[in-house]
């Protein structure tokens, strides 16, 4: 039998993604590597659309805080944080919290992505008094912490993660997000931020959150020096887990998956490594979006990318535009400074040819101003 040719090669693995039949890791390193753009806009959108309204994008209005900036991780490719016992790090106040809250809720924003450092000087009291202030007090979904955040708190508390999360739950937290994945592979985690430990450890907070029925998102910063088969093994990491959640009687798992960029202005990494470019970008977007065929939403990542890529992205598999970002510091932190404003991110999806709608942290609508 003859050798099939690249060509034909990757016609067999767009007939798989067509007939909704799997993508191995390999599949999925070919596609990546050697499909066109179009192809992969194509299959992207057939994928996309099994799982949206193929007429709709939507979008969140909420705010992305910082509770604290002091951490002792000490990651290389963060532009963000202070070590302990710098005069210039800081912990909100409930007063701050509170006029942040007001600020959002009058802009239409239902909730908080709520997030710091790893900061030791604070005890598990605090995160449970500052979930439940958020969220009972001052009536926001709380959509909060990192996986490392939460394996930290339970070795304040002497709890498993199970335990923890339980106990977040039960004060206000209302899901979790995916941040600090970077790539699921050991030796870019020990490369780039060694104090995290491996992929296991982002996948057991994650296992232990949809063990107790909560929703989460999953993330991935690349462009540090991975290579095309490490992200696949991410996505495939991702799709393994949620197989597992989708298996279990209660609603835990994964909502959706975003992928950015890694910003390396003000890190060590400044000049070191190749910034990427929309090729990649939307390569990967795309690839993202036919591998995880069991995640619903892929969001856009306008606030690295800029609002025209950001855009383009629709047409590459993604179905949610993301937050307003009324605030951001982590990313602006290493010299990328992107913003929209509501009327912008409305005209940047109906001129993509879609009709907007306003989502909450879960992918629910928002019906009114203050609905959670």
């Amino acid at each position: 039998m003859p050798l099939l040719t690249a060509e034909q090669s990757i016609d067999s693995l767009l007939d798989k993604v067509y007939s909704s039949q799997r993508l191995s890791i390999d599949d999925a390193v070919s596609l990546y590597e050697q499909a066109t753009l179009p192809q992969l806009s194509q299959a992207a959108t057939f994928v996309r659309n099994k799982h949206n309204d193929s007429s709709k994008v939507s979008y969140v209005i909420d705010r992305n805080v910082n509770y604290t900036d002091i951490c002792n991780i000490y990651c290389t490719f963060c532009a963000f944080y202070k070590k302990p016992g710098d005069p210039r790090g800081y912990v909100l106040t409930k007063e701050q919290l509170r006029q942040k809250a007001e600020e959002t809720k009058a802009l239409g924003g239902t909730g908080f992505l709520l997030q710091g450092g790893v900061n030791p000087d604070l005890p598990w009291e605090y995160y449970l008094d500052l979930v439940s202030f958020l969220h009972h007090d001052l009536g926001l979904w709380v959509h909060g912490f990192s996986p490392v955040e939460i394996q930290m708190m339970s070795k304040l508390n002497q709890k498993t993660l199970h335990q923890t999360i339980s106990e977040l739950k039960q004060a206000g937290l209302g899901s979790i997000p995916g941040g600090g994945a970077e790539i699921l592979v050991p030796r870019i985690r020990k490369k780039i931020a060694p104090l995290k430990g491996g992929p296991e450890k982002w996948l057991e907070v994650m296992a232990a959150a949809h063990d107790e029925g909560m929703k989460t998102t999953a993330t991935m910063m690349y462009g540090i020096g991975e290579t095309t088969l490490e992200k696949i093994q991410h996505f495939d990491a991702i799709r393994l887990q949620q197989d597992r959640a989708l298996l279990t009687p209660n609603e835990g798992g994964y909502t959706a998956f975003v992928a950015w960029p890694f910003q390396p202005g003000n890190t060590v990494w400044d000049g070191k490594l190749p910034i990427a470019n929309d090729d990649e970008y939307l390569r990967t977007i795309a690839v993202s979006r036919i591998y995880l065929d069991n995640i619903p939403h892929i969001q856009s990542s306008w606030v690295t990318m800029g609002k025209k890529t950001g855009q383009v992205a629709l047409a590459f598999g993604c179905d949610d535009m993301g937050s307003l970002m009324l605030e951001e510091n982590v990313v602006s932190a290493a010299g990328t400074c992107y913003t929209v404003n509501l009327e912008e991110m409305k005209h940047l999806i109906v001129s993509a040819g879609f009709t907007p709608w306003q989502r909450d942290n879960v992918y629910g609508p928002v019906l009114s101003v203050g609905s959670i």
